[in-house]
């Protein structure tokens, strides 16, 4: 679907934006991802942008309290 140095963009802005979430919070994750790759697959290619929007979906995300 993307080629590869879009591919690693989305990796890069997934990372930066779930930086202070846990790598075992999946559905957390997914959901950041899934928002940012629809972004993406829309044509919002800026990294601002794409970190705006996975912003945004992490506040919406599913994420356990203690």
């Amino acid at each position: 679907m993307f080629d590869a140095e879009t591919t690693a963009l989305l990796r890069a802005v997934l990372d930066e934006v779930c930086e202070s979430v846990s790598r075992y919070e999946t559905s957390a994750r997914t959901h950041v991802a899934s928002m940012i790759v629809e972004a993406a697959s829309k044509g919002e290619t800026s990294v601002d942008g794409l970190k705006q929007i996975g912003r945004s979906a992490l506040r919406e995300a599913p994420i356990p309290r203690n």
